[in-house]
This record gives structure tokens, C-alpha cells and sequence, in this order.
């Protein structure tokens, strides 16, 4: 992956165009497995929390003996930790996780409307920003109604939304919104996570053209909408053809081809920003 492909943020920092996910990447194997990521070429790793893999992913920039500030590190708020004082807590309990001085980016994981207390948990993440142990903030599975509430009541608007997004689910309007609100949008599960989106027949036809396999497809797809994939990639090989994206380009045609695979039950774990209520 070029050095030089990364997203421009509304607030003045960048993102490389694509991160590894670590979802379920834990303990020891787990912090081999990320550093493989991290000498495959990797620099945003994207942990939370909930994903209880802060630690291997400290400890990966460690080993790796490559700079600091050569990495991009993201992790997210629990929903348990909504209230101010709380989410501040939780915000320095994982840079202790991960024995890191600032994070590059936070997000709210959920945004909880039943519990609605996300308005001042972004009230916290703002302050987080400000005391300098974040240096952009962002939001997770927001909604076009969480975007505009936060807004209205603080005038700060999310560098980042990350959403669940791929083909049986591509959020054309909601990344449209991001778009105009001068956000970055985020997938996870970019490739389905488990789905039949990689035996497509559409999918496939596509990769034999172009000589990629069936997920460089749906992540080209990705990048040629503005998106940044954040994909679990355990295996060396794995995680070099996730990187291998950049040397081909979909036509306009074919993207929207892929956009229509969309399906009315298309999300991976029927996990409604406006109902679901996380690891709470």
C-alpha cells in the first residue's frame, strides 16, 4: 500500500485508507498475528473496549520497533461508560491498556438512543480531545438523527463515523450524509463477515477480470466510494491481498452493480443503530 493513500479528516489529521480490524484478535497469538499485520505494511489498527484486544495491540506496536508515531490507533467507548466523568476514565484506562500516551482516534461505539446519553458522551469525547489524549474524535453506527444531535447541541462535528457497510448493506444515504457533513466514513464488516457476498456470481466475475480475489473486489468497491475498510485479516496472506487494492480500478458500472446487491435484511447481526443496545 502506497504511503501516501490516506483520507483527509475535517479536522486536519489523517487516516490510511484501509485498517485491520481486531474483532475477536486476543492474547498472545492474538499480538502476533497483529504485529505480522503491522510488518505486512499495516499502520491503522482498529480495537474498542468490548473487543478486550487493547493490550495485544499495544504490545504489537511494541515489538514492532517502528515509531510511534507511524501508527494510527483507534478504540471505541462502551456504551456503560456514556456518562462525562465515566467516559474520561475509560478513555485513560485504555491508553493504560495499551501503553500509549494519545490515541489518534475514539469513537463512540453505539450511540444508545433508548438510553440517550450519547450526546453527553460526545460532550466527554470532545474534552478528551481538548486535555490532548485524543487527537481525532469520531462516532460508530450513528445514525443521520445521532449525527445531527450531537452537532446541534456541541458545533463539533465527527472526524469519523463508522458504520456497518458491504454489499448486502452498502448505507447509500447515510454515507451520502457523512459525506456532506465532511465526515469519513468507516465500514465494518466490509467483506459480510461470513455472508455469501464472496461467491457472488457478480463478485466473482469481477475478480476474474481483474485478477484479484473476491474481498480485493468488495474493498476496491469500498475505496472507489470514499470509504475506509477496516478488515479482520489474520493470516500473512490474508492480510497482504487486503493491502493489494490499489493497482486496479473498478468502473463506475461495476460499483454501482455491486451497490445493488443490497438486501432489505442484508445487515451480518440485524443490529439496529435505533434499537440495538450493545454489550450492556
Amino acid at each position: 500500500m502506497s504511503l501516501n493513500e490516506l483520507y483527509e479528516l475535517n479536522d486536519g489529521h489523517q487516516l490510511p485508507k484501509i485498517g485491520l480490524g481486531t474483532f475477536q484478535i486476543r492474547g498472545y497469538q492474538g499480538v502476533d498475528q497483529i504485529l505480522t499485520a503491522i510488518q505486512n505494511g499495516y499502520r491503522l489498527l482498529d480495537t474498542s473496549t468490548n473487543y478486550d484486544s487493547e493490550g495485544a495491540v499495544g504490545e504489537a506496536i511494541r515489538r514492532s520497533g517502528i515509531p510511534r508515531s507511524q501508527f494510527y490507533v483507534t478504540t471505541k467507548l462502551p456504551g456503560k461508560y456514556h456518562h462525562f466523568d465515566d467516559a474520561l476514565k475509560i478513555i485513560e484506562e485504555s491508553l493504560l491498556r495499551l501503553g500509549l500516551d494519545y490515541l489518534d482516534l475514539y469513537l463512540i461505539h453505539w450511540p444508545l438512543p433508548k438510553r440517550d446519553n450519547y450526546v453527553e458522551a460526545w460532550q466527554a469525547l470532545i474534552e478528551a480531545q481538548r486535555r490532548g489524549l485524543v487527537r481525532s474524535i469520531g462516532v460508530s453506527n450513528f445514525e443521520k438523527e445521532h449525527l445531527d444531535k450531537i452537532i446541534s447541541a456541541t458545533g463539533i462535528t465527527p472526524a469519523v463515523n463508522q458504520n456497518e457497510i458491504h454489499p448486502y448493506w452498502p448505507q447509500e444515504s447515510l454515507v451520502a450524509t457523512n459525506q456532506e457533513y465532511g465526515i469519513v466514513t468507516e465500514a465494518w464488516s466490509p467483506l459480510g463477515r461470513g455472508s455469501s457476498e464472496l461467491t457472488e456470481p457478480l463478485i466473482v466475475k469481477l475478480a476474474e477480470k481483474y485478477d484479484k480475489n473476491a474481498g480485493q473486489i468488495i474493498l476496491r468497491w469500498h475505496i472507489q466510494r470514499g470509504i475506509l475498510p477496516v478488515a479482520k485479516a489474520t493470516t500473512p496472506q490474508h492480510q497482504r491481498r487486503n493491502l493489494d487494492i490499489f493497482d486496479f480500478t473498478l468502473t463506475e458500472t461495476e460499483v454501482s452493480q455491486i451497490s445493488d446487491l443490497e438486501r432489505k435484511d442484508g445487515r451480518v447481526d440485524d443490529q439496529d443503530p435505533k434499537e440495538y443496545e450493545e454489550f450492556v
